[in-house]
């Protein structure tokens, strides 16, 4: 029988705030972590703008073992480890195992870690013939399954502990096969989330695509402007989220505090067929997705609160919002509240979907719906299916019971989970 499943722990790393309660109050003020990068001008982007999270050295030592404060420097593991370390304690789980636990395992992924701004160090000694210089836990650090393996060494997981790298959807497709693997009883508990760094090499590649925002190169904070009119490409940006999940008698027999059931997920890909390519989605998978994940869940459609989309201040807006209406089949006035923290943090890449997951559980928590900044005019295609009340630009106050959380990626990969505050 399946086992229903809870989340009892969460942390994240993001350019508006380290740490849940940080991100959480700029999550209500709507504060950007949107920034001018100095050197991504000196490099001759497009963009100078992006979300690095103010992650500084105290913070770090603080909160890290020494093991890896003192010798890691990939910021994409660092950021993976300080939110998988703050979602454990916050989860009140023991930090210093002694031994492994069988029942425990974790999936966290990444999009591109090895490609962080660190690299710097390890390609010149290369270069110059000195690659004994490198030390021994380049591999490590760079491999996809870095921030995973790191978090392994402190916290002596004994079940399935793995990495995913989806793109797009790693984050919530992490919490996704966590759910699968505890709900099946597979084990008992799962760390689940996924992180990205930040910087020239990942993101000069998105800046030759020509897809990073290019015109709001004095203005960063107006930079990210998901469902506008003129939405004018992403902001890149890196930062990490994670939870922990437990099956619902575990929780309870521990005494845990319990945030939130997992009542559905669904994850599949368009083939890149049909209007799918390595970037574009195919509109009747990600339809499929969604409907999918509903039926699963047993929930009328009616009762979601919160669309937590996807929607990354591209053209895919108004094509994702168009997909969302088209599967709810609901009137226009019964559409429900569609948000993402994207117009404050920018687009995490791999880490996206773990930081959203967390605003989802942080507005259930509280009881709020994050504004989305710079809307200024609606797209015109959005605001025929959508009453702009639905889509605040200021702070909205009410209880959040029910969110369905997207994320859609290169590949054409999409992955959809549905979410119930827990009472």
């Amino acid at each position: 029988m399946n086992k229903r499943v809870v989340i009892t722990g969460m942390g994240v790393v993001a350019p508006n705030g380290v740490g849940v309660e940080d991100f959480n109050k700029s999550l209500k003020a709507g504060k950007s972590g949107i920034r001018f990068w100095e050197e991504s001008k000196r490099l001759n982007f497009r963009c100078h703008v992006g979300g690095k999270p103010p992650v500084t050295r105290e913070i770090i030592e603080e909160q890290l073992p020494p093991f890896i404060a003192k010798k890691i420097t990939n910021n994409a593991v660092i950021y993976g480890c300080l939110a998988g370390l703050e979602a454990w304690r916050d989860a009140g789980l023991d930090t210093h195992p002694e031994k492994r636990d069988p029942d425990t395992g974790s999936v966290f992924g990444s999009g591109a870690l090895s490609m962080d701004s660190y690299i710097d160090t390890k390609i010149y000694p290369i270069d110059q013939g000195e690659h004994k210089k490198l030390g021994t836990i380049s591999i490590p650090e760079t491999m996809a399954s870095g921030a995973s393996a790191f978090l392994n060494n402190t916290l002596a997981f004994g079940n399935r502990t793995m990495a995913n790298s989806s793109a797009c959807i790693t984050g919530s497709e992490a919490l996704a096969l966590g759910f699968e693997t505890v709900q099946s009883g597979m084990a008992k508990r799962m760390l689940c989330g996924s992180t990205e760094g930040d910087g020239r090499y990942i993101w000069s590649g998105f800046d030759a695509m020509r897809i990073l925002c290019s015109v709001s190169n004095d203005e960063p904070e107006k930079a990210s402007r998901p469902m506008n009119i003129k939405p004018m490409g992403f902001v890149p940006a890196g930062g990490a989220g994670a939870l922990v999940i437990e099956d619902l008698d575990t929780a309870l027999e521990r005494g845990a505090k319990i945030y939130a059931e997992i009542l559905s997920s669904h994850f599949n890909s368009g083939g890149q067929r049909e209007g799918g390519s390595m970037t574009a989605p195919n509109s009747d998978a990600v339809q499929e997705c969604i409907s999918q994940c509903i039926d699963k869940s047993g929930i009328d459609i009616r009762e979601i609160d919160l669309i937590s989309g996807h929607l990354t201040s591209t053209k895919g807006d108004v094509i994702e919002v168009k997909n969302w209406s088209k599967t709810l089949g609901l009137p226009k006035e019964e559409f429900p509240y569609i948000n993402t923290p994207k117009s404050m943090i920018g687009h995490c890449i791999g880490g996206a979907g773990s930081v959203e997951l967390v605003a989802c559980l942080l507005q259930m928590r509280d009881g709020y719906i994050h504004p989305n900044l710079n809307l200024g005019e609606i797209h015109p295609e959005i605001s025929e299916l959508v009453p702009a009340e639905r889509i605040p630009t200021t702070r909205v106050d009410r209880e959040i019971s029910t969110v369905i959380k997207a994320n859609f990626g290169f590949g054409d990969l999409n992955c959809v989970i549905l979410l119930r505050k827990w009472k």
